[in-house]
């Protein structure tokens, strides 16, 4: 099938291409699309050189699908354009997530709502993913009341220019500023602008998206914090339990759930981190423990690339869902 990918000059976007090659998803034709400075630029794919080409070119290519990775106002703008010819829009921003005509996808846990009518899919954030893939066996078993998440989140987030800003400051060189301060050796506690309730962007979707994707009667509040580390989002998360659980069976319904690795094994100091998480595609989960301060609440750590399951691999995942559910055609 044709496939385009919307923003594949990007960080994000050379990941994307290579979770499409991982996976051998049936590409006929892929259409990389960047913005007018890289239109005309070669990239290879597969073996095969590709040029990229503009948004409008790529409309008029009617692609099968188009996987965008290239912010929200490219995504408002652009996204009705190819669902107008036919193609459905697997979009990596913020842009439509809460749009109550849009469904909000992971795969493992609502990949089945997906129908044929749906040409716009969100992608959800990438720490709302790794967050939601862990809450929902323990959601369905034992009822989620309050989540309070704390993130540690990658600079590979924020993007190449953050990447390059703390790679300049270990350097002990000067250049462009990603944030408002220097992130090597500090932690940031801002992840995106701040709303007028003091809450961050980042700090909200987390809280809204997880209500859309799981339960709306979830109450979730979140601090993210950007730190300096490039393999993964770490989020420290203590979950308020309608009914009281046991922590063998959370370990199982952890274990069996699609997409988890349980890394939860304190005498071996075993438990996930950002460094091995790095290129891997599952969530990982550790420090499972009981909350001894209330009743019926659990205390653990998760752990994923943000910029594989957070991102790219999440939209594949997408992709293939509608493969396999037959809406998009081989």
């Amino acid at each position: 099938m044709k496939v385009a990918v919307v923003g594949a000059t990007g960080m994000v976007g050379n990941v994307m291409l290579q979770v499409l090659r991982e996976q051998n998803f049936p590409i006929t034709e892929l259409i990389p699309v960047a913005s007018e400075k890289s239109v005309g630029m070669e990239m290879e794919f597969g073996g095969l050189k590709c040029k990229v080409v503009s948004l409008d070119t790529a409309v008029s290519m009617k692609p099968d699908v188009a996987i965008f990775s290239a912010g929200g106002d490219t995504s408002l703008a652009w996204a009705p354009k190819f669902a107008e010819v036919g193609t459905v829009v697997i979009d990596n921003s913020s842009a439509w997530r809460m749009d109550p005509t849009k469904k909000l996808v992971v795969p493992e846990i609502n990949g089945d709502v997906l129908t044929k009518e749906d040409l716009i899919i969100a992608n959800p954030n990438c720490s709302t993913i790794q967050l939601v893939l862990a809450l929902a066996p323990l959601h369905k078993k034992y009822g989620v009341k309050r989540v309070v998440v704390s993130t540690y989140q990658s600079i590979t987030g924020t993007g190449v220019k953050a990447v390059q800003q703390m790679e300049n400051e270990r350097a002990g060189q000067n250049g462009e500023m990603a944030y408002h301060y220097p992130i090597d050796k500090n932690c940031i506690p801002q992840c995106d602008v701040f709303t007028d309730n003091g809450y961050t962007k980042e700090e909200l979707k987390l809280t809204n998206e997880t209500k859309k994707i799981l339960d709306p009667a979830i109450n979730v509040t979140a601090t993210a914090v950007r730190v300096p580390v490039v393999g993964g989002h770490s989020e420290a998360v203590n979950i308020e339990f309608e009914n009281d659980f046991d922590l063998d069976e959370v370990r199982r319904l952890l274990h069996e759930q699609p997409g988890i690795t349980l890394k939860d094994d304190p005498t071996t100091n075993n438990y996930p981190m950002p460094k091995y998480a790095e290129g891997k595609d599952d969530v990982f989960v550790g420090r499972i423990r009981r909350d001894f301060s209330q009743p019926n609440t659990l205390n653990m750590w998760i752990v994923a690339d943000n910029l594989r399951k957070g991102a790219a691999t999440n939209a594949v995942q997408i992709a293939w869902t509608l493969v396999n559910k037959g809406i998009l055609s081989i």
